[in-house]
């Protein structure tokens, strides 16, 4: 198991009610939430750097990716990258 640090948050009431009804653990729940957010960071700062690197990616390729995430080869739906 990692280490932890103690912190303390300010979340806006609505928030911490909605929170409190989704789940028991709200630390575990705000630490996965962090977490995915530095994932996502961090992947978008590899793809600037690729595209910087080798140019945009093209139709083709942003076709491929997204049928390895969604699942499926039909990317007829134009569904937009993040």
């Amino acid at each position: 198991m990692s280490s932890t640090t103690r912190i303390t948050v300010t979340l806006p009431s609505d928030q911490v009610a909605e929170l409190r009804k989704l789940t028991d653990n709200a630390s575990g729940y705000v630490a996965e939430a962090v977490a995915r957010q530095i994932r996502h960071r961090l992947l978008g700062d590899d793809l600037r750097r690729h595209e910087e690197e080798h140019g945009p990616f093209s139709d083709e390729e942003l076709a491929e990716a997204r049928a390895e995430i969604f699942g499926s080869a039909d990317t007829s739906k134009g569904v937009d990258a993040a």
